[in-house]
């Protein structure tokens, strides 16, 4: 303002002194030019494939152009580096040498990066915007029907270990808060994430919530291999035992970490967790497949043993994508809820669908085993499954 003065030019207005001084904020503590689209409440994805090629995913599933989030590449890539540094409990590296990020932001939001192995600089940030939901929430918004709910609520009561399965973006993680709403409130919850995402122990519906969160390590390896101040998710859960829990949440699965999700299912308290899979039959398979990540002393048939031992139900989510009015939308659905159990000789498991998806893609009664008739007494409606089942007959 010096400067304009001296040069005999007009004073910046008011609002514009408030613009800039919200626009440096923003770039030393918050988010910078990124910070407008995570404050939009209409935005639940921010997709950035280069500095000016940003898209918007809404809400309502439709996606819209945003606008550029630095002046050039270089600058958005030095915005990350600078922001995957300055956090004082989570600090990440991100270089040439590490060239991804996964980094979890103020306000819950989840940020995953990739440079210097990409043409130009990739970037999701991922919002959260169902924290406080409930199954009841998820019905109203037709993401499930009111006899799969009260099943689903039953299950959790009744402490069956569950696996949520979906494609990214499929809604795996608002199901798992609805699912863990169910928990009775004075339970002791411990909570195992790569980065927070469940944010259960801000939502105040539980008493005690035990949050762990993996860290990655940095600079040399030790002669086990590990970096110098890794935290695994491995490592969290042992130290989970010291904590009394009722309750074990394992956070996505993705690679050999599935064994905190086996442990945490083998003590028998209600284990949920949350995986990729194109439908629940193949969760199966990619589970036991993310299980021989471990090493070769795992064999397909210890880890489909264990799947089939300690899973109980596998419930998935599909989304679907269409156009209505110019722009793309999405819909999102539980599509199938499969009981797992040790049987098959060829495969090692057996599956039955308790619900399966009807030929608009939702979940209705189809095969209910005589084990989980008993869920009755935790809530399930089981004469409105049974006029389900029957109506789903005639229909065939």
């Amino acid at each position: 303002m010096a400067d304009r003065i001296n040069a005999g030019e007009s004073t910046w207005t008011l609002a514009a002194q408030e613009t800039l001084a919200r626009a440096v904020f923003d770039s030393l503590f918050r988010l910078g030019r990124l910070q407008p689209l995570v404050d939009d409440d209409r935005v639940e994805n921010i997709i950035i494939a280069g500095h000016d090629n940003v898209m918007l995913e809404l809400v309502d599933g439709s996606l819209i152009d945003g606008p550029p989030v630095a002046d050039s590449d270089e600058e958005l890539i030095d915005f990350l580096v600078f922001l995957a540094s300055r956090s004082e409990v989570s600090a990440r590296g991100f270089s040439e040498a590490q060239p991804r990020l996964h980094l979890r932001l103020d306000g819950g939001s989840r940020l995953a990066a990739a440079a210097w192995v990409t043409p130009r600089p990739s970037v999701v940030i991922r919002r959260h915007r169902l924290m406080e939901v409930t199954l009841e929430d998820l019905v109203v918004r037709e993401m499930l029907t009111p006899v799969a709910a009260t099943f689903l609520a039953a299950a959790v009561r009744a402490r069956k270990s569950i696996v949520v399965s979906g494609s990214q973006g499929a809604g795996k993680t608002t199901l798992v808060r609805a699912l863990c709403a169910e928990i009775d409130r004075l339970e002791a919850i411990g909570t195992f994430e790569t980065e927070y995402e469940l944010h259960l122990h801000e939502l105040k519906r539980h008493k005690i919530v035990h949050p762990w969160e993996a860290r990655p390590g940095s600079g040399e390896r030790a002669h086990d291999g590990r970096l110098a101040g890794e935290f695994t998710l491995d490592d969290a859960l042992v130290d989970s035992f010291r904590f009394n829990l009722s309750r074990q949440i394992v956070g996505e699965v993705r690679g050999k970490e599935i064994w905190a999700m086996i442990k945490a299912m083998e003590s028998g308290t209600g284990s949920i967790s949350t995986t990729h899979a194109s439908d629940a039959v193949a969760a199966v398979r990619k589970l036991v497949t993310c299980a021989m990540e471990a090493g070769p002393h795992v064999t397909q048939t210890l880890a489909t043993s264990k799947l089939a031992a300690t899973v109980d139900l596998i419930v998935h989510l599909s989304m679907e994508t269409f156009h209505r009015s110019g722009t793309m939308q999405r819909r999102r659905r539980v599509a199938e809820v499969i009981a797992i159990a040790p049987g098959e000789r060829e495969t090692g498991y057996a599956t039955t669908h308790v619900f399966a998806p009807d030929r608009n893609g939702i979940a209705m009664p189809a095969v209910l085993p005589d084990e989980y008739r008993s869920l009755t007494a935790h809530g399930f409606d089981l004469p409105g499954y049974l006029a389900g089942q029957a109506e789903r007959g005639q229909r065939r």
